[in-house]
């Protein structure tokens, strides 16, 4: 029989990367996770890693392990959803990670419906965006991800992660309020200063083949994850950016905004066994009143 302690450090070395990070993440000394690696080995009976370079890599036989022990955990999270549901008071911590503006407009409403329905279960909340908090929910840093994606970039998306739709937030060209008449279209923004997130990122991925397609590079001048730094910097002329239009909730925007045909995705991700636990379940539904009270307010809004 395997030791299952050995056996999460072993899955933890290959979601992190490094004997390093996983034991910095775990609070051991590196000396600590390599012994008991080397013990794992003993156990199985053939090598599980091999060096390349300065770091270590898991062996073809390493890697049926970590799929296996993938299983038992997703089967002992089932375990532990089915306790938890048997008990009448919701307790413990329960991790979020969320990216800016869901942080900003769902997330509070939701952990007021939290607290409310459910007052001893504590809520730890993260901003992150997906890029980070998807692996890091793999790594089971988070028990629960609010995550984005945009038109035509869809994420890869591991067999061990289970994902459930949240919303489509429409999204906007921002113009400031005199860079053109009713009639400016995209392509006349040729020669306009841009704002988008950085390289790298989704977002930037999909604004920029936008441009593309309607025929010019745009001139990115400012490079922020901050959408309301977006927004600011719109305002005040400098730039034209895409805002998704939960970043203008609750907010006076002199923007001018022009909806475009397609929108993101908001969806919450969690680990594969893990949806059945009632703080998940009660969680994902808080977020989901969130977001009808949020069109609630927004129809009473309008003129």
């Amino acid at each position: 029989m395997f030791d299952l302690h050995r056996l999460r450090l072993l899955r933890e070395l290959k979601h992190r990367g490094t004997l390093a990070a996983v034991a910095a993440a775990l609070s051991y000394a590196p000396s600590s996770v390599s012994q008991q690696l080397s013990q794992l080995e003993a156990e199985v009976g053939v090598p599980l890693l091999e060096p390349v370079g300065r770091r270590v890599r898991l062996t073809e036989q390493a890697e049926i392990l970590v799929a296996h022990t993938e299983a038992v955990l997703e089967r002992l999270e089932r375990a532990e959803a089915d306790i938890e549901t048997s008990l009448t008071d919701l307790t413990g911590t329960l991790r979020v990670a969320s990216f800016q503006t869901a942080a900003l407009v769902l997330v509070p409403a939701a952990l007021r419906l939290l607290r409310e329905a459910h007052p001893h279960l504590r809520v730890h909340v993260t901003h992150m965006e997906p890029e980070k908090s998807l692996p890091a929910l793999q790594a089971r840093d988070f028990d629960l991800v609010l995550a984005e994606e945009y038109p035509g970039n869809p994420h890869r998306r591991p067999a061990e992660l289970e994902q459930q739709d949240l919303l489509d937030d429409p999204l906007h060209l921002a113009l400031p309020p005199s860079a053109g008449g009713p009639r400016t279209e995209l392509r006349q923004l040729a020669d306009h200063p841009w704002v988008m997130e950085p390289d790298g990122t989704p977002a930037r991925h999909w604004a920029m083949g936008v441009c593309r397609d309607a025929g010019f590079e745009p001139d990115v001048r400012f490079e922020t994850t901050d959408l309301l730094l977006h927004l600011r910097l719109v305002e005040e002329g400098l730039a034209a950016a895409f805002l998704p239009d939960l970043v203008r909730d609750g907010q006076r925007v002199t923007a001018e905004l022009r909806q475009l045909p397609a929108g993101r995705r908001v969806f919450t991700v969690v680990r594969r066994g893990r949806g059945g636990h009632p703080a998940i379940v009660a969680c994902r539904d808080a977020l989901r009143r969130a977001v009808v009270l949020r069109t609630d307010r927004s129809r009473e809004d309008r003129p």
